[in-house]
């Protein structure tokens, strides 16, 4: 199945942004929140495994969907098989779609730098390749320099540079349905891939408490 790009349009200091998708796409269980929302705002994170990626936001306050895909690349259209292959330049990659009155970009970036290991290079826990690197593709001058300040903030944690990128957003390329949505929807499988993955040991040797994955109690 082939992915299909989502458009993204959000003007940053905007009290209405807007998302639109291209026919045919089929919406995540959340989207039609957007219809309601008088306030919507949009965020792109890369961290490694989309599937791992995607379900601490979708359980937080205020977000209202979460979409895996690929972005930062400069092919069009790529399969998960094609992204793969380390030759179109994608990441996988996990959009937010989120009401800023009720959760802050700042809190946002809290989840997602504790759900990564900011200081591996072209890869995240068991998964290797640039398609799997880290970065965080901004919607607007806020998010950058929120993004740029956090970063800062955290450094004086690690002896290692942080080498998570922050790079203006692009096409974000919807990832075949079988992966949306995957960790809640085949949780015996992936719990499975995350135990043999390290995940959460690493997150813990990294961030100790502050670590925050969202692994519900079985």
């Amino acid at each position: 199945m082939n992915a299909k790009p989502t458009y993204i349009v959000a003007a940053a200091f905007s009290a209405l942004a807007t998302i639109g998708f291209t026919s045919g796409l089929k919406a995540s269980p959340r989207v039609a929140d957007l219809n309601r929302a008088a306030n919507v705002d949009t965020a792109t994170f890369a961290g490694g495994c989309f599937w791992s990626m995607e379900r601490p936001f979708q359980h937080v306050p205020g977000v209202l969907s979460t979409s895996v895909g690929y972005t930062g690349g400069h092919a069009a259209n790529p399969t998960y098989e094609q992204v793969n292959t380390r030759t179109t330049g994608h990441a996988e990659a996990v959009l937010v779609v989120y009401d800023p009155s009720k959760v802050s970009f700042d809190k946002l970036l809290d989840v997602y730098w504790h759900n990564i290991d900011p200081i591996r290079r072209d890869a995240q826990f068991c998964d290797q390749g640039k398609d799997y690197r880290t970065a965080i593709f901004y919607h607007g001058a806020a998010q950058k320099l929120a993004a740029e300040r956090t970063k800062a903030q955290l450094q004086p944690r690690f002896k290692q540079p942080i080498l998570t990128a922050i790079e203006p957003a692009a096409i974000f390329w919807r990832a075949e349905e079988y992966h949306q949505h995957f960790a809640d929807r085949n949780p015996d499988h992936y719990n499975a891939y995350r135990r043999g993955c390290g995940r959460d040991k690493r997150l813990h040797e990294l961030w100790g408490s502050a670590a925050s994955p969202y692994v519900p109690v079985n």
